[in-house]
């Protein structure tokens, strides 16, 4: 069945794969964006409407007519360290989206959220599990998934730390030993496009995750071993990890963060994988290492 469907956030990291497929199975996607100059990089089939996603009118004006609204917008960092970025993002941005489809129609709405969200003393998993709260609130047909950390081609995973090894003999890390299941961008995309037309997903929530769990210092040397470097990993104690997420915090781009750091204080894994569940087979993402990072065979 075809649909029209509203994408926030199409033109960052999975929403580019989701509205390709979504445009793949025959929908009509509407991309909102802050920025007229994303164009280049959402596919020419789709409608690009730029605007303020917190602007009430022009939410209005984008839902009108649609049949489902998709929210990825994200951030992984904010200015300052107070929470107020991660709420307005998150929670007021899932309180006007909700608003705006009361009024204008559409009932059926498709929310990322993180795994394990709500959990913890992150200000990021608090926000992700306010907005949760507001969506399970709702009177809307919703569903809700929770990845962990999202790899694919320019991710902010293993290119990151791409990026920071490329110069670098060694890096420094804090959190070595905290767990993660990275999972493909593609299989995010797929368990989208799944639960767009599955009713039985309506009022589910999906944590989605790869086959393998790996530690965050295996990744950073998995990065390493792909691109043909020879690096050093050398694992900080908490103290010290502590440390390097404070002075990170005033580092251009904080490649680590204080909220990094206490999101940190948890494994980024689950025993209860929704992928299958939607019909989608995990996908080992160290066999895409090498799409991922650009090397070739």
């Amino acid at each position: 069945m075809s649909r029209t469907v509203v994408v926030l956030g199409g033109s960052g990291f999975v929403g580019r794969t989701l509205v390709a497929r979504l445009l793949a199975q025959g929908h009509r996607v509407r991309v909102l964006t802050r920025d007229a100059q994303t164009r280049a990089r959402v596919p020419a089939d789709a409608t690009l409407l730029a605007g303020d996603v917190f602007d009430a009118a022009f939410l209005h004006e984008a839902f009108d007519g649609a049949d489902a609204v998709i929210n990825l917008v994200g951030i992984l960092n904010e200015r300052g360290d107070d929470g107020r970025g991660f709420r307005k993002v998150y929670v007021e941005l899932a309180e006007a989206v909700i608003a705006e489809m009361h009024t204008a129609g559409p009932r059926r709405l498709l929310q990322m959220s993180a795994l394990h969200a709500g959990d913890g003393e992150s200000h990021y998993l608090k926000a992700r599990g306010e907005a949760e709260a507001r969506v399970r609130a709702s009177t809307l047909e919703w569903t809700l998934f929770r990845p962990s950390v999202i790899a694919g081609p320019g991710d902010g995973l293993f290119c990151r730390f791409a990026q920071l090894l490329r110069f670098a003999p060694g890096l420094p890390l804090g959190g070595a030993d905290v767990r993660f299941q990275p999972v493909w961008v593609g299989d995010v995309a797929d368990a989208f496009v799944r639960a767009l037309d599955d009713d039985a997903t309506i009022g589910r929530s999906y944590d989605l995750v790869g086959p393998e769990v790996m530690t965050l210092g295996g990744i950073v040397k998995l990065t390493a071993r792909t691109k043909g470097w020879t690096r050093v990993v050398l694992p900080l104690p908490g103290a010290l990890g502590r440390l390097q997420a404070e002075v990170g915090e005033h580092l251009p781009g904080k490649p680590i963060s204080r909220d990094n750091w206490r999101s940190l204080q948890r494994d980024s894994t689950s025993d209860d994988n929704g992928l299958p569940a939607l019909g989608i087979p995990p996908t080992d993402v160290r066999a895409k290492l090498p799409e991922i990072l650009g090397v070739r065979g």
